[in-house]
């Protein structure tokens, strides 16, 4: 049975062909926007006008290829893989070589493609690629809001009147247009606002030009490398529901945009502060949005390559609140509890939906501290209790208390009719007996 709803991807082309129809964007724009080629951009504008958004679902979702090995070959061909072909990273045969052996050694074809695929699911080989150095300066993109830059600054930005905090800029690529926000750190959340002001502004783009950094991308884990997985922070994963793509610049000079931007800043945005007696980043923050940013997009921003605005709709407050938020996976201890944080939760009745034990469930942090604790997409009630006591354990009494006691203890000497004096007395006995014996025979002998 196929799907009856369609996926992110195939909604993101009903938007942008929408925009097409109602002439906003041109057809050769619009395949920047559903990342295909022209040919294939006509062939969905033609499907789009004569089955409207439905025919742009795919022909063939829910369907098995009529193409597809058997699973009974498949198990064959990956335990052979795993048994012969396997081992640690350095050591492991490729998706090529594996599939060259399996004819030659097992009789087993099979296209290097699929195996690959194959691998990549069961953990076997994972995406490793060598680099090279990017040494060209790169041009500007064409469009506004098909690449933004975003990074922090750290800096004095309201001198000695106030604390130290850290600017959080975003800065169109094609424009250079711009929106700041200060905060105290560059945290998770003070990007996400940012991030969420930026769409409130302009709309969602297409992608985010960032730091190395764990907060936005982080290297792979060595289980992750093994499985082919491609690590997911949480910043990115906000990004994903979003549809934005998060590009890991390697050095300071890649993102220049930005980093020259933190230079205007600190040399104009503080000397503007100053003659307004700013002292606080709530005020700082109020000016920035209703006097300098205004001013400062009129003097530098500049004018995109091509007209065509490639910002997408935002969704509403109620989508981006389920968006922005931190989430974790935690599991439900046998007595409905769920520790998070330091912090415990127990599971009140739910009816009858119910999240049993051992259960798998989601806990959802807001921007504002609030937890919603989710079970396959539906919230459960909770109520936050206190940690368990741990059992106490007894005091040991000090090692110099059982020194002393030991020194002033007087040494214990059996009495003489102790039972353990018998064997010592008996043997007294035998010898006493022995040498009386041995005299008299000596008496008789003389």
């Amino acid at each position: 049975m196929g799907r009856t709803e369609m996926s992110k991807g195939e909604l993101g082309r009903v938007e942008a062909l929408a925009r097409v129809r109602s002439k906003q964007l041109r057809l050769v724009d619009a395949t920047r926007l559903m990342r295909v080629c022209y040919r294939q951009a006509k062939r969905l504008w033609k499907r789009y006008r004569e089955e409207g958004a439905a025919g742009l679902k795919h022909r063939s979702a829910g369907r098995r290829s009529h193409h597809a090995y058997e699973l009974k070959f498949r198990r064959k061909v990956l335990r052979l893989v795993r048994e012969k072909y396997g081992g640690a990273v350095g050591e492991r045969f490729g998706p090529t070589l594996a599939a060259e052996h399996l004819a030659s050694e097992d009789g087993l074809q099979i296209d290097a493609e699929t195996l690959r695929r194959w691998m990549l699911a069961e953990g076997l080989w994972s995406r490793e690629r060598k680099r090279r150095r990017h040494r060209r300066r790169r041009e500007r993109k064409e469009h506004f809001g098909e690449l933004v830059q975003l990074d922090g600054s750290f800096h004095p930005w309201l001198e000695e009147r106030g604390p130290e905090g850290c600017l959080i800029d975003l800065v169109d690529d094609a424009t250079s247009k711009t929106w700041a926000q200060l905060g105290e750190q560059e945290t998770i959340w003070a990007v996400a606002d940012a991030l969420r002001a930026w769409m409130g502004h302009y709309g969602v783009p297409l992608a985010l030009y960032v730091d190395w950094k764990n907060l936005y991308k982080r290297p792979a884990t060595p289980k992750e490398r093994l499985r082919g997985e491609e690590p997911v922070t949480q910043f990115g994963r906000m990004c994903g529901k979003l549809g934005i793509e998060v590009i890991a610049a390697s050095s300071p000079q890649a993102k220049g945009r930005v980093e020259r931007m933190h230079g205007v800043h600190q040399d104009r945005l503080v000397k503007k502060q100053r003659r307004q007696q700013i002292c606080s980043q709530e005020h700082a923050n109020v000016y920035l949005a209703r006097d300098y940013l205004p001013e400062h997009n009129r003097r530098f921003t500049r004018a995109a390559a091509k007209p065509e605005d490639f910002h997408r709709r935002a969704p509403c407050a109620r989508e981006l609140d389920k968006i922005f938020r931190l989430e974790s996976a935690r599991t439900i201890s046998d007595d409905w509890v769920v520790r998070y944080d330091n912090r415990w939760f127990q599971l009140e009745g739910q009816g009858r939906y119910y999240a049993p034990a051992q259960g798998k469930v989601l806990v959802c942090e807001r921007r504002h501290g609030s937890i919603t604790i989710e079970y396959r997409g539906r919230a459960l009630r909770w109520q936050e209790i206190s940690a368990p006591l741990r059992p106490a354990v007894p005091e040991a009494s000090p090692v110099v208390k059982r020194a002393t006691e030991s020194c002033a203890k007087r040494k214990w000497v059996p009495p003489a009719n102790h039972p353990w004096r018998e064997a010592t007395r008996r043997l007294m006995e035998k010898r006493a007996s022995q040498g009386a014996l041995a005299t008299a025979a000596k008496q008789e002998m003389l």
